[in-house]
């Protein structure tokens, strides 16, 4: 168990469902007060019943700079500090190079300014030894086929850690990304029909670890990235990906591989 004294206020985006809602159930475990934040009502207010004591479901558009600073507001309101902050809203939507001008400016909205502006108005009352984590992924950081609108957000989201790490390391506070390739969430479950072996099955093809990854293994790496023991950790991205990066298009295979089985 990381080491998230008791005494930590934590504010999760996109906690309703998913990694979100993984990563809020993880810091609480750890002792940490967390609020989860998302538009969807029902399913946030299930998911903070569900962590227990420690949760508190926050209605909020983090495309809204007054919904952010509201959310803050209650934080520090109630407990009087914001020690974390996890930047984990995101949205998928995403049609390649034909993608709209307005879906453009709605994906970057919510997953990289949003990330970006809710980590400057955190930090206003954050004091040293606060963290910020932002949920990146292995789509910023490669090239993929019919797709525009995530990575491009990702890759931003990858960069903006860097310059916020920087901005606020004279402060004491930390800024670090976490980057998943293929996790095991509510959009993996409906594109397999529920069926979490056959996405192992699959994943295990550009995963050397042989399957996909699960909320809880990302969660635990937010956990680190966000306690004590990562003190000396900021301005990078932490991949949990199961040797997804570690992997070229040849997918770890040599000629010799290829060339005899090519559809392997």
């Amino acid at each position: 168990m990381s080491r998230i004294c008791s005494a930590r206020v934590a504010i999760v985006t996109g906690a309703a469902q998913g990694l979100g809602r993984d990563i809020a159930a993880r810091l609480a475990t750890d002792g940490a007060h967390v609020f989860l934040v998302d538009l969807q009502a029902e399913a946030g207010e299930a998911a903070a019943r569900h962590i227990g004591a420690n949760a508190t479901y926050a209605h909020a558009d983090v495309t809204s700079d007054d919904q952010i600073a509201a959310v803050i507001a209650q934080a520090t309101g109630r407990f009087g500090r914001l020690d974390v902050l996890v930047n984990s809203a995101c949205s998928y939507a995403d049609l390649g190079l034909g993608s709209p001008r307005e879906m453009w400016r709605r994906t970057l909205d919510v997953n990289l300014v949003s990330a970006a502006v809710f980590a400057h108005q955190a930090s206003e009352v954050m004091a040293a030894g606060s963290v910020i984590v932002n949920i990146g992924s292995t789509g910023g950081k490669f090239g993929a086929a019919g797709r525009a609108l995530y990575p491009a957000s990702k890759a931003g989201l990858l960069q903006i850690t860097r310059n916020i790490a920087v901005t606020l390391a004279p402060r004491g506070i930390r800024c670090l990304s976490v980057s998943p390739a293929w996790t095991w969430s509510p959009a993996m479950e409906a594109m397999t029909g529920g069926d979490q072996a056959r996405a192992d099955a699959v994943g295990a093809r550009v995963h050397p670890l042989g399957r996909v990854g699960r909320g809880e293994e990302v969660a635990a790496a937010v956990a680190f990235a966000c306690s004590p023991d990562a003190s000396w950790i900021t301005g990078v991205d932490i991949p949990v990906d199961g040797g997804f990066s570690a992997l070229g298009p040849d997918q770890g295979r040599s000629p010799r591989q290829w060339l005899a089985d090519p559809g392997g």
